[in-house]
């Protein structure tokens, strides 16, 4: 394959070959609404790279439609261009296929909530059928970046806020898309390189302030893992800097750290508009042409969405400004992508498109189902289905365009309706209750602070013995949306009037169930005390009202753990758990804790834990710990535990953080049922880079906790690594192996 990419490297104009390097956005294609040959034959004459946004980008296409799109397309590249070279189409797949009517899961912060790396992984497989069925072969999917302040709009894009979390999830979720390989799957893009998800004041786009220690152990270790252990196709930078050096021009990163550390042999692609943000946003370029050579120098191989400054290597290639075996290093790996692919034998096939079958939509349930974390119960729930009456109130219940994430194709092109068949959760209730028992009142509207509705509201409270307050966020990118890329705010409280309504309701005295459809972890600080439970729903998708109905009535037993931690004030921020001793001081009024912690989550029944062992107390450097437990559901519910394993190391060279994830498994036990959970924690996993930047296994005295959160460690043992310090030239090892024995 080389000696035939080689031979059409050789054969090209240095336009031909920066054309390769660039993207064609699908509506650019377009005139009145139809594809257009003169635009086509404009854009396209020399090839092209990548085609984006294929399927998405034209709002309210048919996915047969886009399919015929696709076709005219590449017959026209492989027929009517000099070379015939083939493009990769994109799009989006955070929370499913972003195209109409595929099928919509939780968004990415709910999938983590589930803390089930086979159920991710089966969803990025469905993903990935549904992506091939219309021939887009690039998906610009998973987020691994590891999000440490809840301002930030894009929270609910993540998996949270523990990097052990963040790999484990991505790792499952890269290899759902790509499959067995990249022939037969979608290439996965993990983004955003690098330490995106702690930017300056919760600011979108804002300078991210973090060590090379920090940026190496924490914020790159959810990508080395995919890059390694999954081999990831495609990297995305970010768009922010880091130290005064934007990620899109930094060679330290995209060259040096990915390729030549970690062997990287995949493409980098810009996030969109982010190679011209060097001249127009970050100021590190005159205009597009030097922007255009810091990045490509860098070391990003195709410029999304369009062709704007790579349009200008051409020129500075001529100009003598570049070298042309800097566009040839690149072009070459676009070209290997597109053999790996297959698209120069690509048939595409022009047939019926079936999205979202019972079988997806059953498998959208399951995630909806364990995505939602049960935050506080008193012994309201589930309740009984033979209650008298129920009052229902707010926008959520009944609004069904709340219950997507802002990478949904319903809250991305903003649609006032889901894409996709789905109910509503005040539709739901009238049919299992029926409707004669069930009274409703919107009370609010989540953008907005007019208090008119309140009296409806609480007029209706007071016609039944039970309340279910529904509250949250509006996700998209749009002004009115609260949540999403983009959307930061300056606080967490509920947005609007909310908070104020389930107070003055609370005054009735009415038992009250708050549910929760937002992106971020909220400060409810001043609501949580009001209400009898809590279930926090993140955005669950087009399953939403039934998964909810499923746990109120105890169908399900709610099994969600949280992956951020929750603060009790916007002034704790940061407060992930994994913060140094130093950071948990108290403030004047309020401590630094948060108010539900990282891991947390309740159940319907209860599990105990015992009997902890570790096989060898004292190892050397690189030999494994191997750990044991029990775990025992000592309720009369059948439920799922997601066991949770920690490590702190005690004394280190360097600060140590105050507990780290090494380890967890979600096991379902049924009542009574007792299992032995076994850990084979690798010591290389609780590697860090030393004074001297180097990795290395330290010896010393480490504890181990096993727990159902965070902060709630129940088992707890020591062990101790002997010896001389181990240096790790390259990482190999990222997780540890967990065994259930029943």
């Amino acid at each position: 394959m080389e000696g035939k990419i080689r031979e059409i490297i050789n054969r090209m104009t240095v336009e031909e070959k920066v054309a390769q390097l660039g993207c064609v956005y699908i509506t650019q294609l377009f005139e009145d609404g139809k594809l257009s040959r003169e635009k086509m034959e404009n854009l396209l004459k020399n090839g092209i790279g990548e085609i984006g946004r294929a399927v998405g980008g034209i709002k309210g296409m048919e996915p047969e439609d886009a399919v015929e799109i696709i076709f005219k397309i590449q017959k026209f590249l492989k027929e009517e261009t000099r070379l015939g070279i083939p493009a990769l189409f994109h799009e989006e797949c955070l929370s499913g296929y972003m195209v109409k009517g595929a099928t919509t899961f939780p968004q990415a912060i709910g999938l983590a909530s589930t803390w089930n790396l086979p159920l991710v992984q089966k969803i990025a497989s469905v993903i990935r059928e549904q992506m091939k069925n219309t021939h887009v072969h690039h998906a610009l999917s998973p987020l691994l970046d590891v999000c440490y302040d809840p301002r930030w709009g894009r929270v609910e894009e993540t998996f949270g806020e523990d990097p052990y979390l963040v790999a484990s999830m991505g790792v499952s979720y890269v290899k759902g898309l790509q499959g067995k390989n990249i022939k037969e799957g979608i290439i996965a893009t993990g983004k955003h390189f690098a330490g995106y998800g702690f930017p300056e004041g919760g600011r979108n786009l804002s300078p991210v302030h973090i060590g090379e220690r920090e940026l190496r152990d924490i914020f790159l270790f959810p990508f080395e893992a995919c890059v390694k252990v999954a081999g990831l196709s495609s990297i995305m930078n970010a768009y922010h800097d880091l130290d005064g050096i934007p990620c899109a021009c930094s060679k330290r990163l995209l060259t040096d750290i990915l390729r030549k550390e970690w062997g990287f042999d995949g493409i980098v692609v810009s996030d969109y508009d982010s190679i011209r943000m060097l001249y127009n946003f970050h100021f590190v370029a005159k205009d597009k042409k030097e922007a255009g050579i810091l990045a490509i120098k860098a070391g990003i191989d195709i410029e999304l969405p369009n062709i704007d400054c790579y349009k200008e290597l051409a020129g500075a290639v001529k100009e003598g400004l570049i070298d042309e075996s800097i566009i040839d290093q690149a072009v070459f790996r676009v070209l290997k992508i597109k053999f790996e692919k297959g698209l120069f034998e690509e048939k595409i096939e022009k047939k019926k498109i079936y999205f979202d079958t019972r079988k997806d939509r059953n498998l959208a349930r399951k995630a909806a189902r364990e995505s939602i974390v049960l935050l506080k119960n008193n012994g309201i729930l589930p309740i009984s289905k033979n209650i008298k009456s129920i009052s229902i109130i707010g926008q959520p219940a009944e609004d069904k365009r709340l219950y997507f994430g802002d990478y949904s194709y319903t809250s991305h092109l903003d649609f006032e309706e889901p894409s996709v068949k789905c109910k509503s959760i005040l539709d739901v209730a009238k049919e299992r209750f029926g409707k004669r028992k069930v009274f409703y009142a919107k009370g609010f509207d989540i953008d907005k602070f007019s208090k008119d509705g309140f009296k409806e509201a609480k007029d209706v409270a007071e016609k039944s013995e039970l309340v279910i307050i529904v509250c949250g966020e509006r996700s998209g990118l749009s002004e009115r949306c609260t949540v999403g890329e983009g959307r930061d705010s300056h606080n967490i409280k509920l947005p609007g009037v909310q908070e104020e309504l389930v107070k003055e309701i609370a005054e009735k005295g009415k038992k009250i169930i708050l549910i929760l459809i937002n992106g971020r972890p909220l400060d409810i600080s001043e609501i949580v005390d009001k209400v009898d439970a809590i279930l926090e729903a993140w955005f669950p998708g087009e399953e939403t009202a039934e998964a909810i109905w499923d746990i109120i009535l105890g169908k399900y037993n709610p099994s969600g753990k949280l992956p951020v931690s929750f603060p009790k004030s916007v002034g704790q921020i940061p407060c992930y758990y994994h913060r140094k001793e130093s950071s948990k001081k108290k403030y004047v009024s309020l401590d630094s804790q948060p108010l539900f912690p990282f891991g947390y989550g309740l159940s319907y029944t209860e599990f105990e834990y015992s009997n902890i062992r570790i096989e060898k107390k004292k190892i050397s450097p690189g030999e494994k710990i191997v750990v044991k437990a029990e775990v025992e559901n000592k309720g009369e519910r059948e439920g799922s535990e997601v066991v949770q394993l920690y490590v702190k190391d005690i004394v280190a060279s360097v600060v140590p953080s105050s507990l780290q994830l090494k380890g967890f498994v979600k096991v379902n036990l049924k009542p009574k049922e007792k299992v032995k959970i076994i850990f084979e924690i690798p010591s290389e996993i609780l590697a860090f880079h030393n004074q001297d930047m180097k990795l290395v296994i330290e010896p010393g005295k480490y504890k181990v906790f096993i727990g159902s959160s965070s902060a709630d460690l129940k088992l707890e043992e020591e062990f101790e690594i002997e010896g001389e310090p181990k240096f790790i030239r390259k990482r190999k090892k990222f997780f540890s192996k967990v065994k259930i024995e029943r």
